[in-house]
């Protein structure tokens, strides 16, 4: 059976896109397959927690509707899928590596362990370790029996290491040139990369696709693998997103969690959507596309291997195209829902949807662009002095306009303007400010029928 997995640590404020596009993959290739999709909690660097950081990408994941077949919300047959609760079984991996002579405990010192590094450096040497502790196993192993602190490290072979990346081919690494990597640390903790072979083989996960900076770690969890006696998986590792002008994606150019998106008014569907099209391209050329089409389609040879540019702009268009999809209702149901905490007039955001759908690109457009119709404005973006004389025969207009509808106002305006002997250009600019306070607004006339004749009245009079 296929399995995939996706491993986050809740290091940040959320998941990052470029993990939701990587989760994304592996959701799709388990689903094309009949297999089955793992959410595993990477937590065993303590110093980097952030309070709050699992539950709130376990709630993105479901948000966004990568839904897991096991996870630590879910539980199932592998039991625990958070690695804080897991440590007994890599001490006990560990000690079978020891037992093996495929790694060693170590009780340098950090100081010892800067001062090895700068000779190094200024030998201008590799920085790796020095095997200090490997040729002195029985005097190390009295040290950790008196409480020494210590750690495990993983015996580098000398020789080539070679795998396989479906994506890349063959690749060969020189062992030699490798550092006898920590597998656990003096706490207890594993390290990533004695943790995430150990799991991905208990988990029996078959295809790990993941981001290429792990590349570079690869060659030592072959080594760990076959050190252990293991199967390799199938490596798959796609490019990194970044951003328009090629640069990593960071959030120092652009939001980077998934959550910014969503909080902004991106849909779900949109997003997932976008993310698919991060290292993939749909067979007929299409842009937009359904999560089921594109698990139908998707397959891992067709990963391009050029880095994907996550552009937050056609991000935004794409969403615009979503949210023109939707019916009247759904939007309304949507806008309702994001703006919840406002509680805003329910029946009014469904007046004025109809307005704003051709015009909003993310749900945080409509709040800015309909505010007017929620509150009086406080401020006009011209000075309307000028236009005081104008406006009171508007007002006397208004007032005259029995059947309030967006037509008859229109008919009205327009009469006023050529009475007024103004450009229909400046005339309606003019009548917009009064009302809504902005240059830009939804359509006049139908913003003037929803607010009222009383209360355009009052906004034209409160200007004079």
């Amino acid at each position: 059976m296929v399995r995939t997995r996706i491993a986050p640590s809740p290091t940040g404020k959320d998941v990052h896109v470029g993990s939701i596009a990587t989760g994304l993959m592996n959701f799709a290739w388990a689903k094309k397959n009949n297999g089955q999709f793992v959410i595993r909690i990477e937590d065993t660097d303590r110093t980097r927690l952030v309070e709050g950081g699992e539950t709130k990408m376990l709630a993105t994941l479901a948000d966004l509707g990568l839904k897991a077949d096991e996870s630590p919300l879910m539980g199932g047959p592998f039991a625990p899928y958070r690695q804080s609760e897991r440590l007994p079984i890599y001490k006990k991996y560990a000690e079978e590596l020891i037992a093996k002579g495929k790694a060693y405990y170590c009780t340098c010192t950090p100081e010892r362990l800067d001062e090895m590094r700068k000779s190094q450096q200024a030998a201008k040497q590799i920085s790796k370790y020095d095997r200090h502790c490997f040729t002195r196993q029985d005097e190390i192993e009295k040290e950790i029996e008196q409480g020494a602190k210590h750690v495990v490290r993983l015996l580098m072979p000398q020789e080539d290491i070679v795998f396989t990346d479906i994506l890349r081919g063959k690749i060969t690494i020189n062992g030699s040139q490798l550092d006898d990597q920590v597998l656990l640390k003096s706490d207890g903790f594993p390290t990533y990369h004695l943790a995430v072979v150990v799991d991905d083989h208990l988990m029996e996960i078959t295809h790990i696709i993941r981001g290429e900076e792990w590349l570079p770690s690869t060659p030592k969890h072959v080594v760990l693998y076959r050190a252990l006696g293991w199967d390799l998986p199938q490596y798959i590792h796609v490019s990194l997103l970044r951003n328009p002008d090629k640069s990593k994606l960071s959030k120092r150019k652009n939001p980077v969690w998934a959550s910014d998106y969503l909080g902004q008014g991106i849909l779900k569907e949109a997003l997932l959507n976008y993310l698919a099209l991060m290292g993939w391209s749909h067979p007929e050329g299409k842009d937009i596309f359904s999560l089921d089409e594109y698990v139908q389609l998707f397959d891992i040879k067709d990963i391009l291997t050029t880095a994907p540019v996550f552009d937050p702009v056609k991000l935004e268009w794409m969403n615009g195209e979503y949210i023109r999809a939707l019916s009247v209702d759904e939007l309304f149901q949507k806008i309702a829902a994001f703006y919840q905490e406002k509680q805003l007039d329910s029946v009014l955001i469904q007046k004025t949807v109809p307005l704003i759908q051709e015009r909003i690109k993310k749900l945080s457009d409509y709040y800015p662009l309909c505010q007017f119709f929620f509150e009086e404005p406080t401020g006009y973006e011209i000075d309307l002095k000028k236009y005081k004389s104008v406006l009171s025969t508007v007002a006397e207009s208004v007032s005259t306009i029995s059947d309030w509808k967006a037509i008859a106002i229109g008919e009205a305006m327009q009469k006023v303007a050529t009475d007024q002997g103004i450009k229909n250009s400046e005339f309606f600019q003019m009548l917009r400010i009064a009302i809504t306070g902005k240059k830009i607004s939804p359509p006049l006339n139908e913003s003037m029928e929803i607010l009222g004749k009383e209360e355009c009245m009052r906004r034209i009079q409160k200007v004079r």
